[in-house]
């Protein structure tokens, strides 16, 4: 079902289409002279691409462009937005002239760079350069992987389409994209297409100045497929040659592809192609002009565009049309013939877990010593048998990050099915994969590594919030509690550093029961995506029975911070995050040996807390209780927002050093003592 919708692929475009091409590289002009800014040049370059991809090559329907047995297209330059949203308007997606018009403005659908579930038809958002080459390998991935849990035994089946990806110098130069392109080599991902704009041209000047090696080599050590296609001897596109290197591309299942494709930037502009300013500057009214002669337009006419150019074009959807009635037609009789996997596939469509899955969630006794990190372990294993769409791994720290699915196979060419991903020492494209994944849909995925390596994958991590992916971070040893490793793997401002990132939620669990119900909170999230801020230590389960919260029937840690351990008229409110938990507690139990009243909050996500009703949150931290200290194993700044004027925070806003964690722990001043001192102190104070 994954074949093209067009048998004339690689034949010399006909008048009208080239017309049709011409009217693209016109309305680019036009768009971004009227925004007053943008980037013309790649978009006019690499329209005949873009036209041939969406009227020949893909296999997509505008009518739907939630189908899933669709191709998926990536424009990873998203600079070049005009590029995609010029397909987008001539297919018949739901764009219109007028939103070519409004191009980079204020609520407008053709915002500067493409965003996810903004446009119909954008499959991610990208801009960062290099993200949208990991996004796609995270895509391929999870179509093999969703293939083949469904559709083991069959020779071509429905749930077989190719990702395609539009790539430039700056993706190719990222580092994230050489991380996440040596991970489909040695995946294997046949269905994995990247065209790499090769125009020689950066900002600063020509390519030359930073980029020297051999792409097509590099990709080939890689294990790609890799074709180069040279510029037509007018520097424009070689669209025949182009049309062959896609369809030689569809063709290899067995590597990914790769096509090295020649291009001028702002061809056939007469004085701006293949000049730097082409990129992102408009060309200004005489150059629009004379490009315009040149096509054979009218230089007078703005937004132009025939109308036999549109109905062919458009006829885009009558093609989606009628092969999504054939692949649906091919889906009722597969239901038929597998009506089990047709019904695990009904429910990842609709979003529902099993019913009652939750039961399986573990449950830990209080007293019994558990890094948070093997409670994550525990959970993930006892969960993996009824949520097939849980998959996951870490950046080879498996056995570390306990992220391990016990008894199920690696995601590999000979197992695509596996549950268990070896990413590799990757972080930065564990989240563009992870990220991709998720866009694809229908699948639970999680990544670990250590907390200090976080840093590696942040701008992964920005843009799953950014654009609401529901994927989750298992982020062990989470402290100077690692120990002996020393500073550099000892986290510091990480947990604030992440905390600054909107949409994201970062829980620290105090046990391994608030492990446990991190991991249901994370699981059942629609629109925001999970960091799970694990220990390496051993710390006791706590006694939580005493705890007051709403009088649901979830968790407490479902409102962000709760009184664990509550006083009578208390003078002081002790909270705390993770392994300082118990801290905490043993400091309320020295507090009270002096006859001084302290409750004790947990307070495992802030941004949960903040988004509770304030009655809760007076209820957990009395506005008439001044005397507050904060107990965390990071930089103190953030927690004014809790403790107040008259409060005082305990953490380290320093580097770590080399030694046992109890020995920093106890050096450094996070102790039972030193809690108790601040405490008193706070207690003076107000």
């Amino acid at each position: 079902m994954s074949g093209s919708p067009s048998s004339s692929s690689a034949e010399v475009p006909t008048d009208l289409e080239a017309r049709a091409i011409a009217t693209a590289r016109i309305l680019t002009m036009d768009a971004v002279q009227k925004a007053g800014n943008g980037h013309p040049g790649t978009a006019m370059a690499l329209a005949p691409v873009a036209h041939h991809l969406f009227q020949h090559v893909m296999v997509h329907d505008p009518n739907d462009p939630h189908w899933i047995g669709r191709d998926r297209f990536i424009l990873s330059l998203g600079h070049s937005s005009l590029t995609l949203y010029l397909q987008l308007f001539l297919c018949g997606y739901g764009l219109e002239m007028d939103d070519i018009k409004q191009l980079r403005q204020w609520g407008s659908l053709t915002p500067g760079h493409p965003e996810w579930q903004h446009t119909a038809g954008v499959e991610t958002t990208t801009g960062p350069l290099g993200q949208g080459i990991g996004n796609g390998v995270g895509m391929a991935l999870a179509a093999r992987h969703e293939r083949y849990l469904l559709d083991p035994t069959a020779t071509n089946s429905i749930f077989d389409h190719r990702i395609w990806v539009l790539a430039s110098d700056g993706d190719i130069e990222e580092g994230v994209s050489a991380e996440a392109s040596s991970f489909a080599g040695r995946q294997e991902l046949g269905l994995l297409n990247v065209i790499y704009d090769d125009n020689q041209i950066t900002i600063d000047g020509p390519s030359s100045l930073s980029l020297s090696e051999d792409v097509a080599g590099r990709y080939l050590a890689y294990g790609w497929h890799v074709q180069t296609v040279d510029r037509a001897a007018n520097g424009d596109v070689d669209l025949p040659a182009f049309a062959a290197a896609c369809e030689a591309a569809t063709l290899e299942t067995a590597k990914p592809s790769l096509i090295v494709l020649k291009t001028t930037i702002a061809w056939p502009a007469p004085s701006a192609q293949n000049t730097s300013a082409s990129h992102g500057s408009a060309l200004g009214a005489d150059e629009i002009a004379a490009t315009k002669v040149v096509l054979g337009f009218d230089p007078e006419q703005h937004f132009a565009i025939d109308d036999d150019v549109l109905t062919h074009t458009r006829q885009a959807m009558v093609r989606g049309a009628q092969i999504h009635n054939e692949w649906n037609q091919a889906r009722a009789e597969w239901e038929t013939a597998h009506p089990e996997q047709a019904a695990l596939l009904a429910r990842l469509e609709s979003g529902e877990l099993p019913a009652n899955w939750s039961a399986s969630l573990p449950t830990f006794e209080i007293g019994t010593q558990v890094a948070t990190r093997k409670a994550s372990g525990a959970v993930i294993n006892a969960l993996a048998g009824q949520l097939p769409e849980l998959w996951g791994g870490s950046a080879d720290l498996g056995e570390s990050n306990n992220t391990h699915i016990k008894g199920a196979d690696h995601s590999m060419p000979a197992t695509p099915a596996g549950a268990n991903i070896a990413f590799g020492i990757r972080e930065h494209a564990m989240g563009s994969i992870m990220n991709g994944i998720a866009l694809h849909g229908r699948s639970k995925v999680f990544g670990g590594t250590f907390l200090v390596f976080s840093d590696y994958m942040r701008p992964a991590v920005r843009l799953a919030g950014l654009m609401g992916l529901p994927v989750t971070y298992v982020w062990t040893h989470d402290s100077i509690g690692v120990g002996e490793d020393g500073p550099t793997h000892q986290p510091i401002e990480h947990l604030a550093a992440l905390r600054a990132i909107p949409n994201l939620n970062v829980i620290r669990p105090a046990d391994a029961n608030e492990t446990a119900a991190a991991w249901q909170l994370a699981l059942t999230s629609e629109s925001t995506p999970t960091a799970l801020i694990l220990t390496r230590q051993d710390v006791p389960v706590l006694d939580r029975s005493g705890a007051t919260t709403t009088n649901d029937a979830s968790d407490p840690l479902t409102k962000g911070a709760y009184t664990i351990s509550p006083a009578d008229n208390p003078e002081l409110i002790l909270m705390a995050t993770g392994s300082e938990v118990t801290l905490a507690l043993q400091a309320q139990e020295a507090l009270k040996k002096q006859g001084v009243a302290a409750s004790v909050v947990s307070m495992p996500c802030v941004e949960i807390f903040r988004e509770q009703p304030q009655a809760y949150r007076d209820e957990v931290l009395p506005p008439s209780v001044r005397a507050r200290v904060s107990i965390e194993a990071g930089i103190t700044p953030p927690w004014r927002e809790f403790v107040g004027d008259g409060g005082r925070s305990i953490g380290i806003d320093h580097y770590g050093a080399s030694a046992n964690g109890s020995t920093l722990y106890r050096e450094f001043g996070i102790t039972v003592e030193a809690v108790v001192e601040q405490a008193l102190a706070a207690r003076d104070q107000n």
